[in-house]
């Protein structure tokens, strides 16, 4: 059995929820692609060779592209080696680009393809919790520079995406627990079970070990998860103001990534960054006590930081300026007038911040 969300944007698309996907996202390729570019990274070498058998089959050339592993392989080299092999192997409008692997690989997949002709069709096969539940739902993809994440991309929505969670069973518990900091997000600002499915199964969720009542949970979770993003997704595409609630979290999020060279995973740094923006809400008025603790009391169970050093505070507001919800030089974040009800707080007293910061300061 699997679930389907259908994402009902200005180019509707489908995200498929189950296991054993990998022959049904090949059949549902489009009848027109001759050939299909599969990115993907090392570890997912013996994955990548198996949908290439399977295309292989279905009558159509596979040529594969080996990129770095996580954030090394979002940059303009590994972007323009990819372009490389596109144009050596004559792909066409009518053909594919397949991203599989993690959100890095996935938004490096979308990039490469909304550049290469002006666009092609991408079909993306996210293989981590972070990436189905985020990278490669709603179109966002983009590489890195050195003056910070995802400054360069486009927006561009896949033709499908398939999630398969027999790919979660080998994925290492950090990274899962990692990637349901997004799901995390997704209760806050929106769907409430989802919450409260975490505080149920907090301890399973993040065991070393994923059995398959635990996967059913998992399957929800992403599920409700993409759901909440998709709602978003097909009412603002372009960030242009709804979407930008998916942002809760990012903006102190992203600043730790970039002040530590993003050495932290982003899920870890967005569990930091929900509690700096609830903390931020507290002292503007806007949220209650037993909120604030709730962020702290599941983040914490999960196995996620709660907490970041004292220290580095000048450096965080000068990410925090390269944040895209920034506008001029008034800082906006997203915060929540209670759970389920996120709203934008704009240009707040530096005190106000300062204030935050110290109440995550560990």
């Amino acid at each position: 059995m699997s679930a389907v969300v259908e994402v009902t944007s200005a180019a509707p698309y489908s995200v498929t929820v189950g296991t054993d996907l990998l022959e049904s996202a090949v059949d549902a390729l489009p009848e027109a692609a001759s050939r299909v570019l599969i990115v993907h990274s090392a570890p997912l070498r013996i994955r990548a060779d198996a949908l290439r058998v399977l295309i292989e089959a279905s009558g159509r050339t596979p040529v594969l592209a080996e990129v770095p592993d996580a954030e090394a392989g979002k940059t303009a080299e590994v972007a323009a080696f990819c372009w490389q092999v596109l144009g050596k192997s004559d792909f066409t409008r009518t053909d594919v680009v397949m991203g599989l692997g993690g959100g890095a690989v996935t938004d490096l997949a979308g990039f490469v393809a909304a550049t290469w002709l002006r666009g092609v069709a991408v079909v993306q096969l996210p293989t981590t919790v972070l990436a189905m539940v985020d990278a490669a739902v709603g179109g966002k993809t983009g590489i890195n520079t050195t003056e910070g994440k995802n400054l360069v991309g486009s927006f561009h929505e896949p033709a499908a995406v398939w999630c398969d969670l027999d790919m979660l069973r080998t994925l290492p518990a950090n990274d899962r627990v990692a990637g349901l900091a997004e799901v995390v997000k997704g209760g806050f600002i929106a769907d409430a079970r989802i919450l409260e499915l975490i505080e149920e199964h907090a301890a399973a969720l993040s065991a070393a070990d994923l059995d398959d009542a635990t996967l059913a949970v998992l399957e929800e979770l992403i599920t409700r998860k993409i759901q909440v993003k998709a709602d978003v997704v097909a009412a603002d595409l372009k960030e242009s103001h709804l979407r930008e609630i998916l942002n809760y979290g990012h903006t102190f999020g992203h600043a730790i990534e970039y002040t530590e060279r993003y050495q932290w995973r982003h899920g870890a740094a967005v569990s930091v960054g929900m509690v700096f923006a609830a903390e931020l809400a507290r002292l503007a008025g806007r949220l209650d006590d037993a909120s604030v603790d709730r962020h702290r009391e599941i983040l914490t169970s999960l196995g996620l930081p709660v907490t970041y050093q004292g220290n580095r505070w000048d450096a965080l507001q000068t990410a925090m300026r390269r944040d895209k919800k920034t506008r001029g030089d008034m800082l906006r974040f997203v915060i929540l007038a209670g759970i389920g009800n996120p709203v934008r707080l704009e240009g707040p007293d530096p005190s106000l911040l300062l204030s935050a910061y110290d109440a995550v300061s560990g």
